[in-house]
């Protein structure tokens, strides 16, 4: 290996492993601070709070990587401009390709383990991370209520309170829904204020509520009468009696909380195909059973997937109005209102059908959406690296000052970008794969021109010449305000 490409690689090793734990850092705490009220007061041992921040800066690291890579170039082609290190490389005829070669080919192999991380390690990372996330929220869910919120952490029952007094923790407008006997909002209770007392050696909460009613449907309970009876309750104060997990945090079976961001490119096709086969055919069921809902009286011949039908006409034509005309005003009433309620029935089975078959392929659209995002998330690396080796050049700035600046700008554009493209290829605007790489198309032209007159010692690229052109226009506006 030659001494330069040491050289690079030392140069770029350093600032490159700072930048990468810095942006770990600072993304994590980001993470912390978005879960810290999940966390706080549930009297979690450390080692579960250790092993949930572990599965979190796992998940991180392909979100780290470009911007570690963006950061560490800017700094370390702006040290060597700033220390004229890199005019004295190109003087002894070394062009920046020749500068640049041991540092592509490491962004090469490192585009090509953030890839494999991506696939490999990170759903499983996920999938540990929301597991533990989710039985940490069940654990002591008591302190879990919030305001304007329904709350299901509480086995058996759904509660909404519209105020908390922090002080007192007195709640106000308590809505609770209990599915503990049957399934189903059978029995809803409503009262104007309560408060929590538990007792952690019975493993029990008490809510007490004051001034409220509780109705009760029982008609799942009469199954063979032909009435259905319905109870109200009013009461003062009443206490309901809630069981409560014990101390130790129980763990769920991980396999309940696998989506699009916890699998890897296999199980993603293999989803994607099975949720595309289930769509299409309740597509086919649908159309059958529109055609025998006898609106449609024609028979409709050669009928093709994917093609027009042609529909046999007669030559004889019933008149509707004649004919309803023959029927007395009673039999004309119960005519009319059976085909109402028939045509109801009907609308309201094709909105069904079609909310149905519009949710199940979003669902095709976030996968597709994440089995992209294993190539960009690692593309990423490579673009950014274009893109902050020139400007390193241009700022010749190094340390954490204006590299810093630039790159989280660079970096949070990319991130708006990213976001709008998914967001709009979610609700269909635009296609999976062009939403999905958005982001990658508007950048990387960049980096290719930025390498490109960087290589070729272009004028755009002479960090003086903005220089001196700012200084020029600041003096014109001094001598006009002086004069």
């Amino acid at each position: 290996m030659k001494k330069l490409h040491v050289f690079m690689l030392k140069s770029f090793s350093g600032p490159f492993v700072a930048t990468f734990f810095i942006s770990m850092f600072v993304l994590l705490m980001q993470m912390l601070w978005r879960y810290i009220d999940e966390l706080v007061g549930k009297g979690l041992d450390f080692s579960v709070i250790a092993e949930l921040l572990f599965y979190f800066s796992v998940s991180l690291i392909p979100m780290a990587l470009p911007l570690a890579v963006l950061l560490s170039s800017i700094m370390t082609f702006g040290t060597l401009g700033e220390n004229y290190e890199l005019i004295a490389l190109k003087s002894a005829g070394i062009s920046l390709y020749r500068i640049m070669y041991p540092l592509i080919v490491f962004i090469i192999f490192l585009t090509i383990f953030a890839f494999f991380f991506s696939n490999n390690i990170l759903p499983v990372a996920n999938l540990k991370a929301g597991s533990l996330l989710y039985d940490i929220k069940r654990h002591k869910p008591e302190l879990s209520f919030k305001e304007g919120v329904f709350t299901n952490d509480l086995e058996g029952y759904s509660i909404k309170i519209d105020k908390i007094n922090k002080e007192t923790g007195m709640m106000y407008n308590m809505l609770i829904y209990n599915h503990k006997t049957v399934p189903g909002n059978y029995e809803v209770t409503r009262a104007d204020s309560g408060i929590m007392v538990s007792n952690p050696q019975d493993n029990v909460m008490e809510l007490v509520l004051f001034h409220g009613r509780t109705y009760t449907d029982e008609g799942m309970k009469a199954t063979n009468r032909r009435t259905f009876p319905f109870r109200r309750l009013k009461f003062d104060k009443q206490s309901l009696l809630i069981d409560l997990p014990g101390n130790e945090l129980k763990r769920t079976d991980e396999d309940m909380f696998r989506s699009a961001i916890m699998l890897n490119l296999n199980q993603l096709k293999y989803t994607i195909d099975s949720l595309q086969k289930i769509v299409n055919d309740r597509k086919e069921t649908d159309a059958t059973r529109i055609l025998s809902t006898g609106f449609e009286k024609s028979k409709v011949a050669n009928v093709k997937k994917d093609s027009i039908f042609r529909v046999e006409t007669r030559d004889w034509v019933v008149d509707v109005d004649s004919l309803f005309a023959e029927f007395d005003p009673e039999e004309q009433q119960r005519a009319v209102a059976s085909g109402l309620e028939y045509a109801r029935n009907v609308k309201a089975t094709t909105q069904n059908s079609m909310s149905y078959t519009l949710k199940q392929e979003e669902q095709i659209r976030k996968n597709r959406i994440e089995w992209h995002k294993k190539f960009t998330l690692s593309f990423a690396c490579f673009i950014f690296f274009f893109i902050g080796a020139p400007l390193g050049g241009i700022i010749r700035k190094g340390g954490l000052g204006m590299p810093v600046v630039v790159s989280v700008l660079l970096f949070i554009i990319y991130y708006v970008i990213s976001m709008i493209g998914e967001r709009s290829a979610r609700e269909a605007v635009l296609s999976v794969w062009f939403g999905a790489w958005m982001s990658s198309i508007i950048l990387l032209p960049l980096g290719v021109l930025l390498t490109y007159k960087s290589v070729t010692d272009s004028e755009v690229l002479n960090g003086e010449a903005y220089s001196n052109f700012i200084k020029k226009i600041t003096g014109f506006f001094k001598r006009k305000k002086n004069g």
